[in-house]
């Protein structure tokens, strides 16, 4: 139970501040990422950093979809191992980063467009854990997660990520954790050591990604079945592309944009990244 004194702690903890945080779209991979020492990890462990130190992060990941919107509320998020056939020393890893009830209060009220639900049976899933026990390894930030209602498209998604900006304001760290192009049913497995190795449709879309990221089209983006085939390969379900969409409706006038971890994997995965800010 939230008590008035812890909410009213945290409408003081998180006063508005003179810069906003920077946002983040993170192309997470394969969950061993969040063991392995790679150039994808290294560079998320640089971005802990690069960037202030925020109050709390935020994430919206493509392994939690619901019907409805709903956002971790509990003390302590358990850590989620929602995967099969990996090594067992995937499955003991525990991220043990706190949650805050009070935060989860105070995103699901600036949400107007829905009720949202606080949640207390979720946690920390891999789109979120395995990026973010690099970024701040010793779990001493407070991370949430908001999901992904399934039942709604991209318009939607894009419109009640507007609602969160309020959140940068206030030293919150936000990030969508997905693929761009994700293909899982045409993936190489014999090529996934081979650098760089990517289909000629997956190359081409996920420059188009990046273009009209770059030039600020997010209307195509959010009607990216219009992009032709090529999206629709990079995109045969929607949900490791939404992030993106929650990552890009956090953009605002002044905010750079440049990309990380920029590359193809096993021919139909990019773990093409962006930070905004």
């Amino acid at each position: 139970m939230t008590t008035l004194s812890a909410f009213n702690k945290f409408t003081s903890v998180l006063s508005e501040q003179e810069s906003l945080m920077p946002v983040l779209f993170i192309g997470h991979g394969t969950p061993m990422n969040g063991i392995q020492d790679t150039e994808f990890s290294r560079k998320w462990t640089a971005l802990g950093k690069e960037i202030p130190t925020p109050k709390a992060v935020l994430v919206v990941s493509a392994h939690w979809l619901s019907k409805g919107t709903r956002i971790t509320a509990m003390d302590f998020p358990k850590t989620i191992h929602d995967f099969g056939g990996f090594p067992k020393e995937l499955f003991a890893v525990q991220y043990p980063a706190p949650g805050s009830p009070s935060i989860a209060k105070e995103t699901a009220s600036i949400i107007k467009s829905t009720t949202v639900v606080e949640d207390h049976d979720w946690g920390l899933d891999h789109g979120a854990w395995t990026v973010i026990r690099h970024m701040y390894p010793k779990a001493n930030i407070p991370v949430l997660q908001l999901s992904i209602d399934y039942t709604k498209g991209p318009q939607y998604h894009y419109d009640l990520a507007k609602e969160l900006y309020g959140l940068r304001k206030k030293g919150v760290l936000i990030v969508g954790s997905g693929n761009m192009v994700h293909n899982l049913g045409m993936v190489a497995w014999d090529r996934l050591n081979d650098a760089e190795y990517g289909y000629d449709w997956a190359k081409q879309i996920n420059g188009t990604f990046k273009d009209l990221i770059s030039k600020g089209h997010h209307d195509k983006l959010i009607k990216y079945e219009a992009l032709g085939k090529e999206a629709l390969l990079a995109i045969p379900t929607p949900e490791h592309y939404w992030p993106l969409l929650y990552t890009l409706a956090l953009q605002g006038k002044k905010d750079d944009i440049s990309f990380f971890n920029d590359k193809v994997v096993g021919g139909s995965l990019t773990m093409t990244s962006v930070k905004i800010g």
